[in-house]
């Protein structure tokens, strides 16, 4: 349907004359007439009577009338959406209960006035290519993301940049031989087994774990069927051979009798490197807001320890 000809017939009824109608639009009465007409063919019923009056409607008219002022309204509401400051800030995070969700809760609470829309496009198996095409089409305008482009360039419309480091933890039962330890380094995990079913080959947290056990010689075992957090932590709480690795912002809970104990890694404090994945055009002042906020340390802050370790490709 054309919207000017539903947009002259509302500017005739609040008129109620063609020709102020048309002084109200700025154009002919002419124009006004034919569009008038062209919307009369389109929903096959006449709208207005003529009459020593002025323009009244018709029953049809009236009957249209208040469906073409939600129309224009529909349309403003349209234009508002996508103009700049006025759509929410739509941000991919792989979970809502790791980092990236947290850094964005605190970037809501430190700026509760921008509109934020959390996403999560994506799981754990989906690479940073998946991210990088859904910025480009439009359906989010951004994505935190670990980029693992070993020996490549992200592409020239794509900014990759460091957000956050967030250190990474060992989780163990009570019964593990480390479990009272509060601190340990990556030689002490080495002849350890580190379980970490679902690390799914060639996603950034595949790739950041082998690196980190090619680093230190650790053992992580990848093997058996991937049920979920739950199932994970009820068999850490009851081994006392097997630990996993969390990040530090990471949101578990779990029984008061499973007893697991969460101990930092020091000497180097291996951390994940997250990146704020956006497209180099997109000019959403929330985007930069949310720049800002990383820039002035408002992303979790990681370890004290001067020594930290990540992959080379970070």
């Amino acid at each position: 349907m054309d919207l000017d000809a539903v947009r002259t017939f509302v500017a005739i009824v609040d008129a109620g004359r063609f020709q102020h109608a048309a002084a109200e639009l700025s154009i002919t009465q002419q124009a006004v007439s034919k569009r008038v007409a062209a919307l009369e063919r389109a929903v096959g019923a006449r709208l207005f009577a003529r009459t020593p009056r002025g323009a009244e409607l018709t029953v049809d008219g009236r009957a249209f009338l208040p469906h073409a002022r939600e129309l224009l309204r529909a349309e403003a509401r349209a234009f508002a959406s996508v103009r700049p400051g006025h759509r929410a800030l739509r941000v991919d995070v792989i979970g809502r209960g790791l980092a990236p969700a947290a850094l964005l809760r605190d970037f809501h609470r430190a700026r509760p006035e921008v509109e934020l829309d959390v996403v999560t496009l994506f799981d754990a198996d989906a690479d940073a290519d998946a991210a990088v095409d859904a910025i480009r089409s439009g359906t989010v305008d951004a994505s935190f993301r670990a980029v693992t482009m070993t020996g490549r360039r992200p592409p020239d419309d794509i900014e990759v940049s460091r957000a956050f480091d967030e250190p990474v933890q060992l989780l163990t039962g009570p019964a593990h031989p480390l479990a009272a330890a509060r601190t340990v380094t990556p030689a002490d995990l080495v002849g350890h087994r580190i379980w970490m079913p679902g690390l799914v080959p060639g996603t950034e947290w595949a790739a950041y774990y082998d690196a980190l056990a090619a680093a230190f010689g650790l053992t992580i075992e990848s093997t058996g069927p991937d049920f979920g957090v739950e199932p994970l932590l009820d068999t850490i709480a009851g081994s006392s051979s097997l630990a996993t690795f969390v990040g530090e912002q990471t949101r578990l809970v779990w029984p008061a009798g499973h007893d697991l104990r969460r101990i930092a890694v020091r000497n180097p404090t291996p951390v994940y490197p997250h990146s704020l994945v956006r497209h180099r055009d997109n000019r959403h002042p929330a985007l930069a807001a949310l720049r800002d906020h990383l820039h002035d340390g408002g992303g979790p802050g990681h370890s004290d320890d001067t020594e930290t370790w990540t992959p080379a490709w970070a």
